[in-house]
């Protein structure tokens, strides 16, 4: 009886190819700077939320408590578009390099001090990512800001009263456009803050 199978050097030649045309059908996993962009803001957002949630700032000796909600800012200075991440302690409607949040890896500022001050690499979306515009709906006197209470519930800015300004109920979005790859839009819902992406 003759049996018919492969010989090893038959079954190395199949292997090859197979890992061949895996390898020329396999997705793309080069440097993606919109979707990684869209992620970082989306993932800071979602920490803003954590930060609120874990540090109220309640004091029913002060009126304007409120103003000193851990908030996320959408800026634009020179050509440069950022953020900061910052809890307003002294109410002035900026971000002082001691209100900032600190990214839990990387110990570095997530800010840029003040509105005029160069930001940190870590939220310089233009310098890490070439993002070349952020617009959007979550905008409150012409600047795209969200601050959280100590729920998680998302409102458009702080400063206005303890309750103004939620978010409507289609929620709001953080649109970041790049040069090249085009547009991400960022979501964030009414009431749950919930976080989402599309392309």
């Amino acid at each position: 009886m003759k049996r018919f199978a492969f010989t090893m050097l038959e079954f190395v030649f199949v292997i090859m190819a197979i890992g061949i045309l895996a390898v020329l059908a396999m997705p793309r996993f080069d440097f993606d700077p919109l979707g990684r962009a869209a992620e970082q803001v989306a993932g800071h957002i979602r920490y803003t939320q954590h930060l609120a949630m874990v540090d109220d700032k309640y004091d029913p000796l002060d009126e304007t408590w409120y103003k000193k909600r851990w908030q996320i800012r959408f800026l634009h200075n020179t050509g440069t578009y950022y953020y900061d991440i910052f809890a307003d302690e002294d109410k002035k409607g900026n971000s002082g390099a001691s209100e900032e949040a600190v990214d839990p890896l990387s110990r570095e500022r997530l800010g840029s001090g003040n509105t005029f001050n160069t930001p940190t690499d870590a939220v310089d979306l233009t310098k890490r990512y070439d993002i070349t515009n952020i617009g959007g709906t979550c905008v409150v006197n012409g600047t795209n800001k969200l601050g959280f209470d100590y729920l998680g519930r998302p409102y458009l800015g702080v400063s206005a009263g303890i309750y103004s300004n939620p978010v409507p109920s289609g929620g709001c979005t953080i649109v970041l456009q790049h040069a090249t790859e085009g547009n991400a839009t960022i979501t964030v819902a009414a009431e749950t803050g919930y976080v989402s992406i599309s392309y």
